[in-house]
């Protein structure tokens, strides 16, 4: 690649473009840590993109209407943080890139969601940003059919490399984006031929241009240094009917000693090769100095984004004033002021009329409530709708013809249904909830991983939730799922045990803000408990006394989901031996465990003998039985210790020994 030519060609571009290259390098030497090549190799496209095509305003980074820009190659951080300097956003100042990667900044190793202004999701792990983007790119599809395009009208840009593509959740996603015809959504591939160890053709020899194309795709191509080319392909693909790719073939660390290599992906810190990468780009000044005239050319473009979003806050204020209100309801994430009245109608007539349930159908019960008053949940299935409950009669469905349809059939596509959702709730105005069985959230894990750590209130429907499923087996029966979700920091795991429990639960997910739910649902039939009607939402509480001893209070059993119903039969035969029982719901542990200790001794004191009950493992468990004044030799766990068998669910509670006897008998045993 001659330098010296791109330079000659188009002077003020390629100044504007080595500007991003320049801090890149600078701030990664400092932190002798980081990825460079690929903002080095990227800055040509960003430059035109954020030029001349992106409708951003620094000054309003969460602007409803702004373009949004996705780097899901992450691990080139440095591309995003000297853009959002350049152009003038408040929080990346100078000092933060000169911090790069320590502790106390902003600009950590892998853009953060919630940590700086301008960055729309948490990328790093690769194809994450990719597949987030379709979830964003159907927000605003949807969003558009539902308020006008005067106020919903938008681009979705990602820059991904061959990392992104090579991952498999990838794949799922682009099938989606394929078949929806989502065609706000444009992907800049970085087409350098590089990966870590090597050549990409080390590891991989698909054709990505026609592997978009297979799946639905517009594909384009452009010279990733030529600004001109680059234009030309981005107002294509902005043209297209469907999704776009566009090729930027690209030249990793371009102008560096390690050009073209393995080597130019990583932390280029040698001081003699970064100080001649500079000199080849003529680029003047110390670390960290970019001429006044070509900062000034960045922040103007940010000032040009002032306008139009001054224009959309005109066109927004054409609204009725009540219309105004719902729209900053949606995006501020807050729950409908009609969802409390609409989950307390549900566990009265619950309470009236007492029925044996699956806790899956009774999510489907409180839904039929709950979508009618919160007109903006976005639903859907990985191909099990009829198993999941998930879709009710009003939702419509998403599609083509149907932009305003709030139900998705996902497919089989565990990977991308989660990491779409995580797009939708950051592209903001939904707020999804989507469903599959408890087994695969296995496959939607990484995705709800990054639930957690970015805070989204997405909602995790996963039913067929333990040995319970029956005939199909271990394979699709959870017996450490339970624990694995729990385990995970920043996320509610509600396990409801009947039908005004799941109303609760729902409640206390549709509320969240800043923390995404899971719901573990049954697919037998259980027994409803709550035989009393309260306003009161007990199950926020995370665990409450459901029954009480009748005497002296020996044995507290404490149980989730479908085991509550095992847990009172217990009682019954306990107390029928004059041996005093409480039984205790506890359908969250993370809500029981942040309520205060007064609370938590009041439902567990010190004294009685414990035994939990669950039908998955007992990781998790030992909080509750040997901790919050329980100990060792007055606690057991009635659960699973294996994988389950195929069988009818009765047989298998049974072989396994998750009966109201062996709870007894456990008791029994420890007095």
């Amino acid at each position: 690649m001659e330098i010296a030519a791109l330079r000659a060609r188009h002077p003020d571009h390629w100044m504007r473009a080595t500007a991003i290259r320049a801090l890149t390098l600078d701030a990664v030497a400092a932190a002798n840590s980081g990825h460079s090549g690929m903002p080095m190799g990227m800055a040509d496209v960003a430059t035109v993109l954020f030029s001349k095509h992106l409708k951003f305003d620094p000054k309003a980074p969460r602007w409803p209407d702004r373009d949004r820009f996705i780097l899901s190659a992450g691990h080139g951080s440095m591309l995003i943080y000297s853009l959002l300097y350049l152009t003038g956003y408040q929080d990346v100042t100078l000092d933060q890139i000169k911090n790069f990667r320590q502790w106390g900044s902003i600009t950590a190793g892998h853009p953060e969601y919630g940590h700086v202004a301008g960055v729309e999701t948490t990328t790093g792990p690769l194809g994450q940003g990719i597949s987030n983007a379709v979830g964003f790119a159907m927000a605003e599809e949807h969003l558009r059919a539902r308020w006008g395009a005067k106020v919903q009208d938008h681009y979705t840009y990602v820059i991904a490399g061959d990392g992104c593509l090579m991952e498999g959740v990838s794949q799922e996603a682009i099938g989606i984006a394929g078949r929806h015809k989502l065609s706000r959504l444009i992907v800049l591939w970085d087409n350098n031929d590089i990966t870590i160890d090597g050549k990409v053709s080390l590891s991989d020899v698909t054709d990505q241009k026609a592997r978009f194309a297979a799946s639905g795709w517009d594909v384009f191509e452009c010279d990733g240094h030529d600004p001109d080319d680059i234009d030309r392909a981005i107002t294509a693909a902005k043209a297209s009917a469907g999704p776009a790719m566009i090729a930027c073939k690209t030249h990793i660390a371009i102008g560096h000693a390690a050009q073209d290599t393995s080597k130019g992906h990583g932390a280029l810190t040698d001081k003699a090769q970064l100080q001649a990468a500079k000199d080849a780009y003529g680029w003047p000044g110390a670390a960290f100095e970019v001429p006044k005239d070509v900062k000034a050319w960045w922040e103007s473009l940010g000032a040009k984004g002032a306008k139009a979003r001054a224009d959309w806050e005109i066109r927004l204020a054409t609204l009725s004033t009540a219309k105004q209100a719902e729209f900053a309801r949606i995006f501020a994430g807050e729950p409908a002021p009609k969802l409390g009245a609409a989950i307390r109608a549900v566990k009265k007539a619950a309470v009236e009329a007492p029925a044996k349930l699956a806790t899956r159908s009774a999510s489907e019960k409180v839904l039929a409530a709950v979508n009618p008053v919160m007109t903006e949940t976005f639903a859907g299935s990985a191909d099990l709708t009829g198993s999941n409950n998930t879709k009710t009669s009003d939702l419509g469905m998403f599609d083509v013809s149907s932009r305003g349809g709030r139900y998705m059939y996902w497919g089989i596509r565990e990977h991308g249904m989660a990491a779409a959702m995580n797009g939708m709730a950051l592209h903001g105005g939904v707020r999804p909830y989507s469903g599959t069985f408890m087994a695969f959230t296995d496959y939607a894990r990484p995705s709800m991983r990054l639930s957690a750590l970015m805070g989204l209130p997405v909602v995790y429907v996963m039913t067929h939730d333990s040995i319970g499923l029956g005939e199909d087996g271990p394979t699709h029966q959870p017996v450490e799922h339970l624990a694995i979700s729990r385990a995970t920091p920043n996320t509610l795991v509600f396990r409801p045990a009947d039908l005004v429990e799941v109303a609760e639960c729902w409640e206390l997910a549709l509320s969240q803000t800043g923390t995404p739910s899971v719901l573990a649902l049954s697919r037998q039939n259980l027994a409803a408990v709550r035989t009393a009607h309260t306003n009161q939402n007990l199950s926020a509480k995370g665990a409450y006394v459901l029954a009480e001893a009748t005497g002296k209070r020996r044995v507290i059993l404490i149980a989730t989901g479908s085991e509550v119903e095992i847990a009172l039969k217990a009682r019954e035969a306990l107390e029928a031996e004059g041996i005093g029982t409480r039984v205790v719901s506890m359908p969250s542990m993370e809500l029981f465990a942040a309520q205060d200790e007064a609370y938590r001794k009041k439902v567990l004191p010190a004294g009685p003998v414990r035994v939990a009950i669950e039908a998955g493992v007992r990781q998790g468990w030992d909080r509750w039985l040997l901790g919050e004044r329980g100990r060792d030799g007055k606690a057991d766990f009635v659960g699973m210790s294996s994988f389950g068998a195929s069988a009818p669910y009765e047989r298998l509670y049974k072989e396994f020994g998750i009966t109201a006897e062996a709870a007894v008998a456990k008791a029994k045993a420890l007095l």
